[in-house]
């Protein structure tokens, strides 16, 4: 699928690369280390069942905004993410690889510390230049089985493993998401193989075990969206712990108190 914003349909100045945004969060607690302003951009070619912001996933929504706009807001706000830093999330932002990459660069340029939270579903050779200019990265793996992700999705899951082992091979720090969805994502062998491939890995920092929640739904029924998930709960306390010491049996060190998803 072809990103909405191609570098041949950028102007010459840097400070002037366009991108599509959904919107921004200024003081997340939850996207990174630290408060974090947040940049939300718009397009996803992911459709997740559980998607909280499925109004970020059509690629001709949102707004368009210049680096130099999005500076701007960034730095009214640098006094509180002296600890903390910018994280683009989405939507997928990779998708935007040319404007990602330009304001990533101009944070860490300010010095703040920069994180990019994304799918994984983009080719290592795409996504290269934009990862010189990113700190950490938070990689959402929804299943390890490859028919459960794409029923979760819509996509396949190889290219998220391509960029996992790619991220290990440059040492990136890398914290790793996953969504525990009661009866989609929540079979043992499903999780002691993500279990297991995150153990191979050498870059990963902790993995972050995300309880599935029903806070999106009401933006599924307004928009007029089949929300498969309604009758789905939470999982158990149960549930929960015996993921997580699936997790930690590996040697991992595991976050389970993170209340959004992606």
């Amino acid at each position: 699928m072809v990103p909405p914003f191609s570098s041949e349909n950028q102007p010459d100045s840097a400070s002037a690369i366009t991108g599509r945004i959904h919107s921004y969060e200024t003081c997340g607690t939850v996207d990174g280390p630290g408060l974090r302003f947040v940049v939300f951009t718009q397009g996803c070619p992911l459709r997740c069942q559980y998607c909280h912001n499925p109004d970020s996933c059509d690629f001709d929504g949102g707004e368009v905004v210049t680096v130099d706009e999005i500076m701007t807001e960034i730095l009214k706000y640098r006094s509180y993410l002296s600890r903390g830093g910018v994280t683009v999330s989405g939507g997928e932002p990779t998708l935007q690889p040319e404007f990602v990459t330009e304001l990533l660069r101009r944070c860490q340029a300010e010095g703040l510390h920069t994180v990019l939270d994304t799918s994984g579903y983009v080719k290592p050779a795409v996504v290269r230049p934009l990862l010189a200019h990113v700190d950490l990265v938070l990689l959402d793996i929804k299943s390890f089985d490859p028919e459960t992700y794409r029923t979760v999705t819509r996509v396949p899951l190889a290219p998220t493993l391509a960029l996992a082992r790619y991220l290990s091979d440059i040492q990136k720090p890398t914290w790793i998401r996953f969504v525990l969805v009661p009866d989609l994502t929540d079979a043992p062998a499903n999780i002691e193989g993500l279990a297991d491939f995150i153990a191979s890995l050498t870059n990963v920092e902790q993995v972050e075990v995300l309880p599935f929640h029903q806070m999106g739904a009401h933006k599924w029924e307004q928009l007029g969206y089949d929300y498969k998930l309604k009758d789905t709960l939470p999982p158990s306390s149960q549930l929960l712990q015996d993921t997580i010491n699936r997790f930690r049996q590996r040697g991992l060190t595991v976050v389970d108190d993170s209340p959004t998803l992606d």
